[in-house]
């Protein structure tokens, strides 16, 4: 039986990738206590314990603006952790499947960004991300790094989501930075599609997908704002309780954070459309259903 390791079971897209993965063999889940990504040195032995035929790694130390002045602790969980995984995958002949971000670019142009174009992030955390990505693909030969964007679920900590709903329940007017476009992109969708293409890696009948890295995100295009006033317009017909009234657009320069962010970060997914089939999972599709999970678990 296919023996899969899920890493960072307890976060948004950990859960729902436990869900999704489950029919594809026999899943170990490792929350941070049985795989504690700050201390590399313990990677190799916990991992070769195991002995998986495939890790799927979207635990990460994803705090952007902490990151600034928390350098050290998310270098050694986005760089380091991630390359003693992959050299422990390449040890035991396994696949590494890798979660990486749309912060490893700049945001300065103005198409959707592919996987040849060049990444120049502009924060720590993008800059950590992106000394993963490049510590895997040297230390593992069959590693598949997913790149995606504007993550949110229904479980785990806080999210954008999340908080917009908390702030509508709390004040009449909110506002929100309209000069970052993104692609929303919902946890359980991600997990779905990762799981798709999971199932490839070692199907008899097929030839396995091309190493490397790939972008995967929902369809579609949103500013912060946009996705605001989204989250409110559906939670209203839901029937949640909101008191907000008017949501205010507002420029980054507005709304100073330690870490800068990519102005525009929308990623094509054709790569992995020609690998699994175009999906056409539009961002808006998958906030509805997020919120319906959410309206019906209050």
């Amino acid at each position: 039986m296919r023996r899969i390791l899920l890493t960072g079971v307890t976060g948004q897209l950990g859960y729902e990738l436990k869900l999704a993965l489950a029919p594809l063999g026999e899943v170990i889940s490792a929350s941070r206590a049985e795989l504690d990504l700050s201390r590399p040195a313990d990677i190799h032995q916990i991992i070769e314990k195991i002995s998986p035929h495939i890790i799927v790694n979207p635990a990460a130390y994803t705090a952007v603006d902490k990151a600034e002045t928390e350098t050290q602790l998310a270098q050694t969980v986005n760089a380091e952790a991630a390359k003693a995984m992959a050299e422990a995958s390449q040890n035991l002949g396994a696949s590494l499947v890798h979660i990486s971000t749309d912060y490893v670019f700049d945001g300065q142009q103005h198409t959707p960004y592919t996987e040849a174009d060049c990444p120049h992030p502009i924060s720590v955390y993008g800059k950590t991300k992106l000394m993963g990505e490049a510590a895997i693909q040297e230390a593992c030969d069959h590693h598949y790094i997913f790149r995606t964007a504007w993550v949110y679920g229904a479980h785990g900590q806080g999210n954008f989501v999340k908080t917009m709903l908390k702030l509508g329940r709390d004040r009449t007017e909110v506002r929100v930075v309209a000069d970052q476009i993104g692609t929303p992109t919902s946890a359980a969708y991600l997990a779905a599609r990762i799981t798709q293409f999971v199932s490839h890696l070692d199907n008899p009948n097929q030839p396995p997908p091309d190493f490397g890295i790939y972008h995967l995100t929902c369809s579609g295009a949103a500013s912060w704002y946009d996705f605001a006033v989204a989250i409110f317009e559906e939670a209203k017909r839901l029937g949640m309780p909101l008191k907000v009234q008017q949501v205010v657009p507002i420029t980054t320069a507005d709304y100073p954070t330690a870490a800068q962010r990519p102005a525009y970060s929308i990623l094509s997914n054709q790569k992995i459309d020609a690998v699994l089939g175009p999906a056409l999972f539009h961002w808006r599709e998958g906030l509805r259903r997020t919120l319906a999970q959410l309206y019906r678990s209050s």
